[in-house]
């Protein structure tokens, strides 16, 4: 430590250790695409180079007398993190999954922390950010700092340069074919991923809301009160839900109910801060941005300026924006939710809530209830104990340690809570079904990966996010005066068509009969089954 290296060595060897150290995952993933082979071996060697050489030209962009330091203790501590959630869940850092730990909160994050993560970031962030720290640098005039900054930057380039002639049918390939690859460089892409975060965020100064369905109202030719609850499940993949066919029926309540399942139904995006707001947004999965469900007014608004009685009762992070206007009620502590014994349950948003059907003496109502559901990776907290029937199970957050049996049986588990949770919540429909037409819809925000091809969780980029986090769980139930204004058996074969999130909105303002120039008959599911067809025609005028 006594002797002094000069910023440009210091920056080499800091851009060597990231490349060997942490893009374990990174390089796992180009040998699946890239075996290793007499063929192949001078373009991997050459890949790691230009990896390399890449660190070297940022971090020398970034470097001065007084940055140089922080900029590389930084990285290696950010390194260490992603190469953990890498190498651990194969999960990729861009901007969505930025945006979505900005808005998890503290006790989602504790279900991440564990021995392993610590390891993770003592050995390759902080001891190697100690060192850095302690590393004497030469002393240099800005002159001769700033000449040598150009020398090394131009060398590295000229490396570069070389690598891609050399192997430029590789390059090509790799340019062309495996996008996805570079997903996985450490850190850089989730550089690139904050930056592009930070410009969104510093470009989208706070701006009018733009209000829509300013014109709905309760249509005259509707009779009778509408109650229905939307519950937001979380996590739950389409394959594990037993009225999909599940071989285990992880829905033995529901079951019993007579359920109008979708099982081709499909996900907005991949985390609960994209599939949310997009789910209640009049913008469809290919126009959503969060910047625009931002600054235009949903659903819940639109039913809102009917004068329909919203509630938004949340047992998860958030409403990510959608309840900003509506009433809102925090049910992930014991102010709220009398029933957290250890974890907050979903059970406890349903506390009261006929009470508050009791105050609203007329109007129309609609109630969300945002699950905590299937959120991982601690499945075996999502559910009270005498839902543990499959068994035994990944008691860890862990996921990599457990066998994919004890997964699976976790994650089952909580799926089986959730059936429970949603046929108490049937029930308390069905002791206001003589007052109301009721409903209920469940759709979960997104799927889950359960370790198929490494990949645990969820959040990949949704073009190349495996099926299991983009096909959703999803039904409707009806109560008796709803039912018999639906052809119930059309219904059940309009159900069985692929369908997506994006449908919710129409859907909701059909099913409440609100009439508005927004609402698109086309999008909604039950436009073509319910036997007045009148009722459609006036919601359009």
């Amino acid at each position: 430590m006594n002797k002094k290296i000069s910023a440009g060595t210091l920056i080499f060897l800091t851009a060597l250790f990231l490349v060997v150290a942490d893009n374990y995952r990174f390089f796992v993933n180009v040998l699946a695409g890239y075996p290793l082979s007499l063929k192949n071996i001078g373009f991997l060697i050459s890949l790691a180079v230009v990896f390399c050489c890449f660190l070297i030209i940022f971090f020398n962009l970034l470097s001065s007398k007084f940055t140089t330091k922080p900029v590389l203790i930084f990285s290696v501590l950010t390194a260490s993190l992603i190469s953990y959630f890498a190498n651990t869940y194969n999960v990729i850092i861009d901007d969505t999954m930025l945006q979505n730990t900005f808005e998890t909160n503290i006790s989602e994050t504790a279900d991440l922390l564990n021995i392993k993560l610590f390891l993770y970031v003592f050995i390759l962030g902080i001891i190697p950010a100690y060192l850095i720290y302690k590393t004497r640098l030469k002393d240099t005039r800005i002159k001769q700092a700033i000449t040598g900054k150009i020398l090394h930057s131009v060398i590295a380039l000229i490396i570069i340069v070389a690598a891609l002639f050399s192997f430029s049918s590789f390059y090509a390939s790799f340019l062309r074919e495996h996008k996805p690859l570079r997903f996985y460089t450490n850190p850089t892409y989730a550089y690139y991923s904050a930056g592009k975060f930070l410009l969104e965020k510093l470009n989208n100064p706070t701006v009018e809301l733009k209000q829509i369905g300013l014109d709905a109202q309760r249509n005259s030719d509707n009779s009778g009160r509408k109650l229905s609850i939307v519950v937001v499940g979380e996590a739950v993949r389409a394959d594990r839900f037993g009225l999909n066919g599940y071989a285990r029926n992880t829905t033995p309540l529901l079951s019993k109910e007579d359920i109008i399942n979708f099982p081709e139904m499909y996900s907005c995006g991949t985390t609960t801060a994209i599939s949310v707001p997009c789910m209640f947004s009049i913008l469809d999965r290919n126009d959503y941005s969060d910047k625009k469900a931002k600054s235009t007014e949903n659903v819940l608004d639109v039913l809102n300026h009917a004068g329909v009685h919203v509630l938004w009762r949340d047992n998860n992070s958030s409403s990510k924006g959608v309840a900003d206007r509506v009433r809102y009620e925090d049910y992930r502590s014991a102010t709220l939710n009398k029933r957290c014994a250890g974890e907050c349950r979903d059970e406890g948003m349903l506390d009261g809530l006929q009470n508050f059907i009791n105050q609203q003496k007329t109007g129309d109502i609609l109630i969300v209830l945002h699950q905590m559901g299937n959120h991982g990776p601690a499945y075996y907290k999502r559910y009270p104990q005498q839902f543990e029937k499959f068994g035994p199970v990944c008691a860890t957050n862990q996921l990599e340690e457990c066998r994919p049996e004890e997964v699976g049986n976790a994650y089952d588990n909580a799926i089986l809570y959730t059936d429970h949770f949603l046929q108490q919540a049937i029930e308390l429909l069905k002791q206001n079904d003589k007052s109301f037409q009721t409903a209920l819809i469940y759709m979960s925000d997104h799927g889950e990966s359960l370790g198929e091809g490494g990949l645990y969780l969820h959040g990949m980029p949704y073009f190349i996010a495996p099926e299991a986090q983009k096909h959703v769980a999803s039904f409707l139930w009806l109560g008796a005066q709803s039912k018999s204004q639906i052809d119930m058996q059309k219904l059940k074969q309009v159900a069985g068509q692929p369908w997506s999130q994006d449908n919710l909105f129409h859907t909701l303002l059909g099913l409440m009969q609100i009439k508005t120039h927004v609402y698109d008959p086309k999008e909604d599911l039950l436009a073509t089954v319910r036997h007045s067809s009148g009722v459609y025609t006036a919601l359009t005028q």
